[in-house]
Formats: C-alpha cells, structure tokens, sequence
C-alpha cells in the first residue's frame, strides 16, 4: 500500500463511529495489520497502533483476541519500543545545553515513548474493562509483552543520571511523565490479573505464563527497590497476591529462593534505610518536618515487608527448607544494627520506639510459625562460635525470643528445640550467652517488666537473660526436665565463669520453685559428684558454689537427712563440707557438725604430720583446712576453746617446716599456705610470737621469689587483719621490717587486681593498728604515698567515656576471640592419639621438691625433742634413716 493510499485510509478511519468500526472490522482489521508490520515510522506506528486498539479492538470477542490481536501487533510493538530505546540512549550521550537540535530530537523520542506507553495502558484497561474472568489463554501474548516494556522503562528511568551525562534538567519533565505512564500501565496490569483466572484445569501453558509473570516482576523489584516506596511495596503486594492466590499450581514451580530472597534483601534495604533517617535526625536534632515524614513512611515500608514474609513463609514453608539461613540471618542482621547492639547507629528513644512499635512487633509471628519447622531449628541451634562479633547478641537475644514462645508451643515442639541435632536450646543459650563478653562487660540494657501493670525497666543483659530463663524453666514440661536438668549441669561445669553463674542462678530459682523433694535430691546429686570427682579441679569449686547455694534453700528436715547421708565425722566427706556455709543450717544442727567437723578434719591433719609428710600427699590436708575454715567462719569466737586450741597447735605445727623455696615451686603446698594464713586471721590475736615470727619471716622470704597471685591476694588477705595485733617486743625487731617490706612490695605490684587488693588492706591495717609507726615505713616512695592518699581521700582518677569503653571491649572481644579459635584449631589438628610419653630423668625440681620434703620433716623432729622426751623406738627409727642417707649420699658421689 502507497503512502498516499495510507494516509486516505487513516483519514477516513477517522470519521468512522462505534457501529460502522465494528461491521467494518473483518475487511479493515487484516489491512490495518499489514500497514502496521509494514511501517517503520514512529509517528505513523503510533498513530495505527492507537487505532488498533482504540476503535477496533473493543469489537474483537474475548476468544478470539490472542489469535487476532496480541499475538500479531504486540511483537511488532516490541520491536518500535525497543529501536526507540536504543536510539534514545545513542543520542543522549550527547546531549548538551548548546545542542538544540539534539536536545530536541532526545525530547522527541521520549515524547513517542509516553505515547506507546499511554497506548498500551488504553488497550490493558480496556481488557480490565471486561466484566468475566479472563483466561490468560485469551490474552497470553499481553502480560509479558507489557512486563518487558515496563521492566526496560524503569531500568532506563533508574539510570538516567549516567545516560544523560549530567544533563538531566533538559529533558527531566519528560522522563518524569515517562515514569508516571510507565507506573500507571502497571497498575494497569495488576488490576488485570484480579481478574484472570488460573484454576485447576488451567494448562501447563499457563502455569508456565503465570510462573513468568510473577518472575519478571520480582525482577521489576529489584529494579525499583530505591525509586518510589509506594510503587515498590505494590510491585511486592502484586507478587505476594498472585502467589498466594494460585498457590496450589504454583507452589512446585516458584523460584523460592529468589522470592525470599528478595524480600529479605528488601527489608533489610527498608529497615538500614529507617535506621538512617534516624541517625541523621538525631545528629541534626531534628524531630519534625519533611525528615520524620520520610522517616515514618519507611518504618511503614518496613511492616509492609514484615508482613510478607509472614505471609508467604507461612504458605509455603515446607518449599523453604533450605532458605533457612536467609531467615537467621534477616534477624541477625535486624538486631546486630537496632539497640542495645553496640555496633547500631546511635538514635532517638522515640524513633527506637517506633521501628520497635511498627516494625518489629510485625515481625514477631515469623518466629512463632517458623518454631515447628525443624530445618530452621538446625540453622539456628548450629555452632555459632564463628558468628561476627556484631551477630552474638543478637543471636542470644533471638534464642530468647524463641525461648519466650516455646512454653506456649505443643509438646513435639518443644522436644523438637530441646533435642537438637547438633546442641540442644539451652546448650545453644548458653552457649551464643557467652559470646556476649563485651555486653556483659559493659553492660548493655534492655527494657522489661518486672512487675505486673509495671512500666518496662532497663535491666541489664545478664538479669534480661537470667529473667527469662527462670520463666521458661517454670513452664518446662515434666517430659523436657532430664534436658534441663543436663543442660544446667553442662553449663555449670562449663569453661565460662559468667555461664556457670547463671546455669547457678537459674539452678537456685529452680530449687525455689520447684518442690522441697526435688531440691534435696539437686543436692545429694551434687555432693556424690564432688565426692566423687577424680581429683582437684575448677569444676569440683564450681559445683561446691552451688552446693553452697543450694543447701541455703533446703528445708530443715532435708539438712538433717543431708547431714546423715554425708556424715561430717567421715573423712571421705570432708570434701564435701569444704564447700559449704555451715550458716544454712539450723542453729543446733550447725554446732554438732562444726564440731565433728572439726575432730575429723584435725584428726586427718595428725595422720599426715605423724607420717612421711610427702608433698604428693597435702590434697586431704587442704580439704581438711577448707573444713576448718568453713567452721571458724560459721563459729568465728563463739567455736568452743578447746577446738581453738587444738586447731592453733595443729597450725603451729605446719609453720615449722615450711620453706620459702618449697612453696614456691610445689601447688599443692602454695594451697596449703593459702589456707593456713586464711585460718590464721581467725587466730590472729592468739598468735605467740614466735609463730608470728615464722610467719613473717616465711611471707618475706616469698615475695622475693615472686610468687603466684592466688598466694599474694592470700598474703594481703593475712595482713589486713595483722592492724589487730600487738607484735611482741622481742620480735619487733624483725617482724616489723618485713612487715613494713611486704606491704611495699604488694603496693608496688603492677598487676591491677594485686594493687587494688593491697590498696584496700592497707587502709585496713592503717585504720586498726596501734604500731602507727610503721604506716609511713610501708610508703617507701612518692608515687605509692599519692596512690594511697588518693584511695584513702577517694580520689577518683580519670574515667574512660562509654564510647572508649566501648571500642574498647571491641577490640579485646577481637582478641581474645581470636586466641580461642587458635586454641581450637590446636585441639583439632592434636585429634590423633598421642604417643607414649618418653622416660626422661628427674629434673633439679623434683630433685629440689625431694630434699626440702626430707629437710621439713627433720625440722619437725626437732621442734617435737624441744618439746619433751621421744619414745625409745625413735633413736632406732633415726639410726635407720641415717644408714639409708650415708647410701643415697654414696651413691649421688
């Protein structure tokens, strides 16, 4: 057909009306097509798609438009917007201010684009205009050929900045109505597919079209995801619709993975997004305006996110099992930025409010339907010891949310988190709990409600945690206790000193609620294990603390039956009353066991000075002195004269051989002297003055060799209680030397702890002794007299500010995480069994240990002929041993 022939064929078309289009139609419907595939003018493209679709389109039946229509206009029409497109962004590159012609053929071409997009929105809102469903066999060619078109508009419409070089202002009111076509035709669309209908008898073809629409469009997502909140929360509520309404025939044939994907990347877009508008306001100071607006509009953008997820998890769970770690990290990453995490941006209590309020209360029931599904229980129950730093709260926080929810969850439920694969709940509370070093360290704080109709408090995170463990072990079902019970246990005896008292916390809260039965078998449990632990170790102390606990809580019938399981005047349960507080008990039942305590703890003290005195055989001998000081601290003067004096003879004995050197190089005898100063501060007004002579003399000689903490915290325990007594005057002479020396040495320690002890018993000793000569003796420089005068005025020195403090526990919780992955790794790569140790030969030490245990016990012989006349058969034991020297010294030579 000729250019004249077109033109006359359009220019009566035009005067044509409603009914002579449609008699028309069969005879001009097939010519119309033609000069459409024919043309390669833009202009004269649009003007007949515009007729196609404006006059003769309504008169084609709904059967009959795929066949008719769509399929043969709509690639043609792809192919003018897709030539549009690419000389678009070929002329661009160009444009400049000076370069009008440009200029004016790039407004031109955007012109032509709001032009197809205004004629594709007609022909889809005339579908939408159609009052049945409609099978998207009958409009198939449609949805994809509209979704290319939008899809491809947004993407140019996101990257003009870089296509227009900079000269964005010449042609911004066009793109710009370039945009709003392109967001009214997909709003078009979606209205269209409320009414497509997709039932059980649709083909695979269509499955296969539905499938594609709601794929193109979570692409449309990603494209917009930062251009317009109310098109992308849409463009989502389109996806989301469409799932959940063919979710029978689309459930096998979503790309799961991309469409939560997705989601949870776009949430996390929403959510930093909130964060940061907060973040700004609160710097800038900000509370009203334009900024709170956006900011409010984006914590909504955030719920609106929350709530899909809730949704389309809940639909299709059984799809996401290995989408798992997505959802774990989602709340990770949630928490680790929101307070209290130390690594959130700083904002406003009202806005923290806010995203809290909207945003994580929608949140929450995705926790609550996720509880059942056991592949979520495994990614989050899984070793997280490699978490990021900024992940270990907030992965704490969510096994406590979790914990929160399960007491309300069925019993499968429960058993499912309490037998996980890998840790059970509690072992993995405890566990991401103690990752948590910089926060408790802190600490950090979280609200909570301690009393009904009460307003949320800020506790810290150590009482938070110990809260809602109570709360949950108060709901634990009789059939999950033997996992409690192991899980307690397992944390108690655990390597962290911070987990283990609250496994105790929680313990002692379970005694109290529990029933009386149940706490007396707790205890009795815990004494055979102490009683029977192989040797001494941090966990038999551990396990005696709770002991200590425990029996404060036991009722009186239950201590005596205590009592008499564990007879005090048994020596083998001496090392299970070493840990107790004799103040638990009732008042009678505590003196008869202080003093059959006492007798058996003295009697094995004898046994040991009256044998070979061997080093390797002090460890009843320290329990014995544990038992005696845990009388004395019950009894304090009140402990009966008698065992005072049995107990000080006993003391007078052990101070006669031990040696400096000797304490310094074996534990066992570094315990015993710990504990033999710890009992003297009980007798410390009984002291004659030749046992306070040795002592000195020995503390004196031991800080020269520099001794271990554990025996100078011991010491300076002994020399703040020493201000009580009168040092004799024969000795004062020499005791007061060393004793002015020992507290000058202690107060020059470098180590914080020793300083601070020392600091604290000098003042003690300041405050109470008479000899206050010797105050200014102890001072033996300007620097340590300021110390002392500072803490005695209680001068407070420079404090760190939260944010220091707050790096700095960043930086050691990166090293000290980095010290036990290093101590991890060691551990694994040592896997195989280890080979035979060698024989080697003694060393000079075990030598050393050797000939001092040998010079004590000549020591104590001489001490006890001082004291009055041997038996006869002691001259012939000495004959005996001095034969058995004259051959060890031989044979050495």
């Amino acid at each position: 057909m000729s250019q004249t022939d077109l033109e006359l064929l359009l220019r009566e078309l035009g005067g044509w009306d409603w009914e002579l289009c449609r008699r028309e139609l069969p005879a001009v419907l097939p010519r119309l097509l033609s000069m459409y595939q024919e043309s390669e003018d833009w202009t004269e493209h649009i003007r007949v798609l515009r007729i196609l679709t404006e006059m003769f389109l309504p008169h084609i039946s709904l059967g009959d438009l795929e066949q008719t229509f769509f399929s043969k206009v709509l690639p043609k029409t792809l192919q003018l917007y897709d030539k549009l497109m690419y000389e678009l962004s070929s002329e661009a590159k160009g444009l400049t201010g000076q370069n009008t012609e440009l200029r004016s053929t790039v407004r031109n071409l955007l012109q032509t684009i709001v032009q197809l997009l205004e004629t594709l929105t007609s022909c889809v809102r005339y579908i939408c205009t159609l009052q049945e469903c409609v099978p998207l066999d009958s409009i198939r060619t449609l949805p994809s050929s509209v979704l290319y078109v939008i899809k491809s508009t947004f993407t140019h419409c996101k990257d003009s900045e870089s296509v227009y070089c900079g000269h964005l202002h010449l042609i911004s009111d066009l793109l710009q109505a370039v945009f709003k076509e392109t967001y009214s035709l997909q709003k078009q669309l979606m209205e269209l597919f409320d009414q497509i209908s997709v039932g059980p008898a649709s083909t695979e073809d269509d499955i296969t079209d539905m499938v594609s629409v709601i794929h193109t469009v979570l692409e449309i997502c990603s494209v917009i995801s930062n251009m317009d909140h109310a098109l992308h929360a849409n463009t989502w509520k389109f996806i989301i619709k469409q799932s959940l309404k063919h979710h029978a025939l689309l459930q096998c044939h979503l790309k799961h993975s991309d469409i939560l994907s997705g989601l949870c990347k776009d949430t996390l877009l929403s959510f930093h997004s909130s964060l940061q508008l907060a973040e700004e306001m609160k710097m800038s100071d900000i509370q009203d305006g334009a900024d709170l607006r956006l900011f409010q509009k984006t914590v909504k953008l955030c719920r609106f996110f929350a709530n899909s997820l809730v949704y389309y998890t809940k639909e299709f769970l059984p799809f996401l099992s290995d989408l798992c770690s997505q959802l774990h990290q989602l709340f990770l990453q949630i928490y680790s930025k929101f307070p209290p995490s130390l690594y959130a941006p700083v904002i406003s209590e009202v806005h923290q409010d806010e995203i809290s309020r909207v945003f994580l209360v929608a949140l929450d029931p995705l926790i609550s339907q996720l509880l059942p599904f056991s592949p979520f229980m495994e990614q989050v129950l899984r070793d997280t010891s490699g978490l990021p730093a900024e992940q270990q709260l907030p992965q704490c926080l969510l096994l406590i949310t979790i914990m929160d929810k399960l007491s309300s969850q069925p019993e499968e439920v429960q058993t499912l988190w309490n037998t996980g694969k890998r840790l059970s709940f509690l072992s993995a509370l405890f566990q991401s709990f103690q990752q948590c070093s910089a926060e408790l360290s802190l600490p950090v704080c979280l609200p909570e409600v301690i009393g009904t109709g009460q307003p949320a408090v800020p506790i810290t995170l150590y009482h938070y945690v110990c809260v809602h463990l109570c709360s949950f072990i108060a709901s634990t079902l009789p059939s999950q206790f033997p996992h409690l019970e192991y899980a307690l246990l397992d944390a108690v005896l655990g390597s962290s000193m911070i987990t283990s008292l609250l496994a105790m916390d929680s313990w002692c809260f379970l005694a109290r609620y529990g029933t009386a039965e149940l706490c007396a078998h707790h205890c009795v449990v815990i004494a055979h294990l102490i009683k029977s632990w192989p040797n001494e170790c941090y966990q038999v102390s551990v396990l005696g603390v709770l002991l200590k606990r425990m029996l404060f809580l036991m009722a009186p019938d239950h201590q005596v039956e205590f009592a008499h399981k564990f007879l005090p005047e048994e020596v083998e349960n001496l090392a299970v009353w070493q840990h107790v507080s004799l103040r638990a008990l009732s008042p009678d039942l505590g003196k008869r066991v202080v003093r059959e305590l006492c007798m058996a703890a003295l009697a094995q003290c004898r046994r040991w000075l009256n044998s070979r005195r061997a080093w390797g055989e002090l460890q009843p001998v320290n329990v014995a002195f544990s038992v005696l000081l845990v009388a004395c601290n019950f009894s304090g003067d009140a402990l009966e004269a008698e065992l005072q004096a049995s107990i000080l003879g006993v003391l007078g004995q052990f101070w006669t051989f031990l040696q400096a050197k000797q304490v310094s190089d074996e534990p066992r005898l570094q315990q015993t002297l710990c504990l033999l100063l710890h009992l003297l501060e009980f007798f410390i007004q009984a002291l004659d003055a030749q046992l306070i002579s040795q002592v000195f003399s020995l503390l004196s000689s031991l800080l020269r060799l520099d001794p271990p903490d554990h025996i100078r915290l011991a010491m300076l325990d002994f020399l703040s209680s020493v201000g009580k007594v009168f040092i004799p005057q024969e000795v004062q002479r020499q005791v007061v030397p060393q004793l002015s020396c020992s507290f000058a040495s202690l107060l020059a320690d470098q180590t914080w702890l020793i300083h601070q002890r020392a600091l604290e018993a000098f003042r003690h000793f300041a405050e109470e002794t008479i000899h206050e000569d010797v105050v200014p003796q102890c001072l033996n420089s300007e620097e340590i007299k300021n110390k002392v005068v500072n803490f005695m005025a209680k001068v407070r020195q420079g404090e760190e500010t939260t944010e220091a403090r707050i790096e700095r526990l960043k930086q050691e919780r990166i090293t000290c995480d980095a010290h036990f992955m290093k101590m991890a790794r060691e551990l694994e790569s040592t896997g195989e069994p280890l080979a035979k140790r060698a024989c080697h030969p003694p060393s000079e030490e075990q030598y050393k240990s050797a000939v001092g245990t040998m010079e004590g016990a000549v020591e104590a012989v001489k001490l006890l002929l001082q004291k009055g006349s041997p038996p006869a058969w002691v001259a012939v034991k000495l004959e005996a041993l001095h034969t058995a020297i004259t051959i060890l010294r031989d044979s050495v030579r």
